[in-house]
């Protein structure tokens, strides 16, 4: 759960919310053909959920409030995966500073299958 404070209160959001954001992202972006299981969390939730889960392949912490973003996930065979990284790293990072106003420290990207 990440916590911080605005002039009106305490916010509060799941963990859940942020994957669901980021992957989103991610995966709307042009040679990602989808999520892997990102550690034995994930494959273990794959087992009891099925292949297909909203935070598969995201994991968000929160270091001195910022976020590190942790995204596993599956290219498309022959193009650039420099740019493909370089891409998701863009598109997260404005999808959730502009859904949250919290500020992203870093985004690991580790690609772990080419489809």
């Amino acid at each position: 759960m990440i916590k911080f404070y605005n002039p009106l209160g305490k916010v509060c959001m799941t963990n859940e919310y942020f994957a669901g954001l980021v992957g989103a992202a991610a995966q709307s972006c042009y040679g990602v053909c989808g999520m892997a299981t990102g550690g034995k969390s994930d494959s273990f939730k794959t087992l009891f959920l099925g292949s297909d889960f909203p935070d598969k392949g995201v994991r968000v912490t929160e270091e001195d409030g910022k976020l590190v973003i942790e995204l596993h996930i599956k290219v498309t065979y022959g193009l650039n995966i420099a740019a493909i990284v370089r891409s998701i790293t863009h598109k997260v990072k404005y999808a959730v500073e502009s859904a949250t106003s919290l500020e992203v420290r870093r985004i690991d990207v580790c690609v772990d299958d080419i489809v």
